[in-house]
């Protein structure tokens, strides 16, 4: 393209103008060109030795890991906190063609149909995925993003609340709809939450297309809440902080978290995972390299570091979830208190997730659940 202002380019037919080039610059204007390329050259520099990742509010890490990785790289590590999952793939994909980051983490199998479809990611899956336990590899990630950690979205009981009633913990799904439990279940917004999400998705593969709905409808008239996102749910709404509700959609690891964080040390988590058939469901976090990104190189290097062994062992007690990496240590209090689901208790996810099915889905939800229609009606 031609570097002349618009109005001085030739039009058909005319002369293009030359530039005199027996005039010397003066030194003045040697300088000034010298020090506009220093000054380009530099801002180039400090541009590829940062690395800027975007990730959801529930990421953590440990100063001293992410140092290691800066002291062997070279690379200023940059976070930039997106709220929930879902925020923050909606703030990725609304901001791609000038990415505000390198790495995009927290995206998992149920968002990535989206990310996939909004062309979000460069294609890069890190070399030391061979070091990935293979339950923890799903196909849809295949040489797209990276599998990071792994959560459980299951319902937590305030197992006081129910001590003090003499009421029996319910022991399945479907004991959530008796009258038992009337208006004692909250969960988060699948339109708003990624374990909201998780947990539709995993009701659709459970019960297929043609009953799914109907579960849903049988929680809305036994008193269902719904809340915006995790956060919400559980530390607003759920019994354990002051809400009326004793059963909150959450993940298996949360018990391990309340005996972490009690205020006088207890072998005892206050809480428990309600452990049944299709009770839970897998969640595999990845991290992908944004497409247009400023420093691709060094978004790998960091998407390497978060499968070693120093960001994988650190991974529990930071963000309460599961590490992926295969013969890494869990902390005690996971192993008492967050057993990993196997088996039937987990879920399966619907086939083909595609972002037109899942947003179907999403509106089908909606309609049953927050506006009271029939299953029938909106199937």
């Amino acid at each position: 393209m031609s570097d002349l202002p618009p109005d001085a380019r030739p039009r058909d037919g005319q002369a293009v103008p030359m530039r005199d080039h027996t005039t010397t610059p003066s030194p003045q204007r040697r300088l000034a060109a010298l020090l506009v390329l220093l000054v380009a050259a530099c801002v180039g520099s400090a541009t590829a030795q940062v690395v800027t990742v975007l990730t959801h509010g529930s990421f953590a890490v440990t100063r001293d890991v992410v140092r290691g990785f800066e002291r062997a790289t070279g690379y200023t590590v940059r976070f930039v906190a997106g709220g929930d999952a879902g925020a923050t793939l909606n703030r990725a994909i609304l901001t791609r063609a000038n990415p505000v980051a390198d790495v995009l983490f927290g995206v998992d199998e149920g968002l990535l149909p989206r990310a996939s479809a909004a062309d979000l990611f460069e294609p890069y899956e890190s070399h030391l995925i061979h070091s990935v336990d293979p339950e923890y590899r799903p196909e849809a990630f295949e040489g797209v993003v990276t599998p990071i950690d792994a959560g459980f979205v299951t319902f937590n009981l305030d197992r006081g609340w129910f001590d003090e009633r003499d009421l029996a913990l319910p022991s399945s799904l479907a004991d959530l709809t008796e009258r038992a439990y009337e208006g004692l279940t909250v969960v988060s917004d699948p339109a708003t939450s990624s374990p909201g999400l998780a947990f539709m998705l995993g009701t659709i593969g459970l019960l297929g297309e043609d009953l799914w709905l109907d579960y849903w409808a049988a929680l809305r008239d036994n008193g269902l809440t719904v809340r915006d996102g995790w956060s919400d749910a559980y530390y607003t709404a759920f019994s354990r902080y002051g809400g009326d509700r004793p059963i909150v959609l959450s993940y298996a690891s949360s018990p391990a978290a309340e005996v972490i964080y009690a205020e006088a040390p207890t072998t005892r988590a206050p809480t428990l995972n309600l452990r049944c058939f299709g009770c839970s469901v897998r969640q595999i976090e990845a991290a992908g390299v944004l497409r247009g990104a400023a420093n691709p190189e060094g978004a790998r290097a960091f998407i390497d570091f978060l499968l070693s062994a120093e960001f994988q062992e650190d991974v529990p007690l930071q963000m309460f979830v599961y590490p992926v990496r295969e013969g890494t240590p869990l902390p005690e209090a996971f192993e008492r208190h967050a057993e990993v689901p196997r088996g039937d208790e987990i879920a399966p996810l619907p086939t083909d997730l595609s972002a037109e099915r899942i947003e179907r889905w999403l509106t089908q939800w909606t309609e049953v659940v927050v506006r009271g229609r029939t299953p029938d009606s909106v199937r």
